[in-house]
């Protein structure tokens, strides 16, 4: 799960980059049908780019402004707080740092009113942008963050709708921990460049590029169960759809994983099942899982940063997708069940 992270200060005039690799997870069926008969899919596992452009700007920290009259801190000040996603300033729509930018440099200075989601509420605060003496422009004392961007793996595709879904996991803020409000994202040709294998204290990654300029999909929802949407070129999701199993039909036991960790290649391993855990509304980790194959255990060490939402099989049919791994023992991580991910899908 490593993604490259873009977080600026409200003027845009900083910029750094985090990684995390992200994975993913598909699927669809109608309503009705879903205790009873969920949709064939194909499990694909293999690793696509992913951009996310949030809805609003997120404040991940604040800092001073030096000024001529000494160090001010105007986001603090007006009450701003780490974790909440600023959507307005005045009656004007902001989603990214540019546009929050252009505001502040327009307003200069005059009173302001700013519009912000905390806790799923909405607040409402009133502050004035100071002017730095370092570069003459108006700041906020604010670092804020717009978007995200890395490499994941596709989970399972639907032929019969074009839906796809990534992660078993929602894409989360690395400062505040927050699910990133999606406002728009896409996935993107990549393939798997090298691996930095996992040992206790440090799971390891895998490490991969991607292509820019083609796109194979684009996001509608960002959930605790993964990143959903539609693909536009199903061609690349090569493969025979497979059976959904319902839940009572996960056992404890041998399974396997579909990875992708060279290239653009899709090779089986073998997991073992170790538990089943009984089903939470508040904890996507449904499964403990355990590598056993012994060529993944020499390619990766186990479970890596990027496998989350390798698809998991057995006896025939999807049961769900690697989820996180187990900082102390990288052989060992959690799967989310693939009927919560269908769940959470946006039909």
């Amino acid at each position: 799960m490593d993604l490259n992270e873009e977080t600026r200060p409200f003027t845009g005039a900083a910029l750094r980059f985090l990684g995390l690799l992200l994975a993913a997870v598909l699927t669809m069926w109608p309503t009705a049908a879903r205790a009873s008969a969920p949709p064939a899919v194909v499990p694909v596992g293999r690793a696509v780019g992913i951009k996310l452009f949030s809805d609003g700007v997120v404040v991940v920290g604040t800092s001073d402004v030096a000024t001529e009259s000494g160090s001010v801190n105007p986001a603090k000040a007006c009450g701003l707080k780490e974790g909440d996603i600023i959507t307005h300033i005045n009656a004007t729509e902001v989603d990214t740092i540019e546009e929050v930018s252009a505001l502040l440099q327009e307003l200069e200075g005059e009173t302001m009113s700013i519009r912000a989601i905390r806790d799923d509420k909405q607040v409402q605060l009133t502050a004035k942008a100071a002017l730095c003496s370092a570069d003459g422009s108006y700041k906020l004392g604010a670092w804020i963050r717009d978007s995200m961007a890395g490499i994941g793996t596709v989970t399972f595709y639907c032929p019969e709708t074009g839906a796809f879904g990534a992660l078993g996991h929602g894409i989360n803020d690395a400062d505040t921990a927050l699910l990133m409000p999606l406002d728009s994202g896409s996935i993107l040709p990549a393939t798997v460049a090298g691996v930095e294998k996992g040992k206790a204290g440090d799971p390891g990654q895998l490490h991969g590029v991607f292509d820019t300029d083609s796109i194979l999909g684009l996001l509608s929802a960002n959930t605790d169960g993964g990143v959903f949407g539609t693909m536009s070129d199903g061609s690349w999701a090569q493969g025979a759809p497979v059976e959904t199993a319902l839940r009572g039909e996960v056992e404890e036991g041998e399974a396997v994983i579909l990875c992708n960790i060279s290239g653009d290649r899709v090779d089986e391993f073998a997991i073992r099942i170790e538990k089943v855990f009984p089903e939470r509304a508040d904890d996507c980790r449904d499964y403990l899982l355990r590598v056993t194959d012994p060529r993944l255990l020499e390619a990766t060490g186990g479970i890596v940063q990027g496998m989350s939402g390798s698809p998991i099989l057995q006896n025939g049919k999807i049961v769900g997708a690697v989820t996180h791994v187990l900082v102390d023992d990288p052989t060992s991580g959690y799967g989310i069940y693939v009927g919560r991910m269908l769940q959470q899908c946006e039909y």
